[in-house]
């Protein structure tokens, strides 16, 4: 499927959203921030919907009858463009920016074709002079049929078979301190051979929903050695903050092969046999 995802202005939506077709997920992290101010004709879908425990994975994405229900119910459309956005919560003040891209990599995972970000989310809204409703949209029942994209990530036996490759570059995006042992899982460090790249550097010190430039980014991400010749490998802890890497490389930079490890180091970790690294360095 030929997906397209990439970040649009406050502008641009309030331009296009009563002259195009348009379906408006707002993510904030509690209902009760939704409830309290969301962008017109925005519905609300929370990103826990989208994982489960299953076997002995607390964050396995929901099988596809789950989400295909979810979606309907929601009324998504089968063919109209979406636009995800978020924000720090203003009733919950939980927003890490996660919730925008942890939505839009799952609403593409699950087939969705296009896919818009609100480049700084509900806060840019605002700031903006942009209005804002407490109204809740009437949205009916869709018949919206969901396809598990397959390409765009990768599984546990694929990662082994893989990530020592000399044609491969295996990122882990969690914090440095988190990368080099600091942390809560029963293992410390990180999967032997990544190299650590924060996906908060790709994004504003004051709002995480805020993209840093492009030439920016893609200076951070040479200088790890992180070029499109490379097959791109990206997990952190449980494959959420990677969502926003993965989306920065794949359709921001437009690097022809990046793959995101949902497990991530807590399926690592479910592994007795998997050594860590602890410390600054890949292996």
């Amino acid at each position: 499927m030929n997906q397209k995802i990439s970040w649009i202005d406050c502008s641009w939506l309030q331009n296009q959203r009563h002259n195009t077709p348009l379906f408006m997920i707002d993510t904030q992290p509690d209902v009760h921030d939704f409830i309290k101010e969301h962008i017109p004709e925005a519905v609300y879908f929370n990103e826990n919907h989208f994982r489960t425990f299953q076997i002995n994975q607390p964050t396995h994405y929901s099988p596809p009858d789950c989400i295909q229900s979810l979606f309907r119910s929601m009324g998504l459309p089968s063919d109209t463009p979406v636009v995800v956005y978020s924000g720090n919560g203003g009733f919950s003040g939980w927003g890490d920016g996660l919730e925008q891209t942890m939505t839009a990599y799952s609403l593409a995972r699950f087939g969705v074709q296009t896919i818009y970000l609100l480049n700084g989310g509900i806060e840019a809204w605002v700031q903006e002079g942009y209005e804002l409703s407490k109204d809740f949209p009437r949205k009916e029942r869709s018949t919206v049929s969901v396809s598990v994209q397959h390409d765009l990530f990768i599984t546990y036996h694929q990662l082994l078979e893989e990530k020592d490759s000399s044609g491969t570059l295996l990122i882990d995006v969690r914090p440095r301190a988190v990368y080099e042992g600091k942390s809560l899982w029963n293992k410390q460090g990180h999967i032997p051979g990544a190299i650590n790249l924060p996906w908060r550097l790709f994004f504003d010190h004051n709002n995480p929903r805020l993209l840093r430039t492009e030439e920016f980014i893609r200076e951070l991400a040479e200088e790890q050695n992180a070029y499109p010749d490379k097959q791109i490998i990206l997990y952190c802890g449980t494959g959420r903050e990677a969502t926003a890497a993965f989306l920065v490389f794949k359709h921001l930079l437009n690097y022809p092969t990046v793959k995101l490890y949902e497990g991530s180091f807590t399926e690592w970790c479910s592994f007795p046999e998997n050594s860590t690294v602890i410390g600054p360095h890949p292996y």
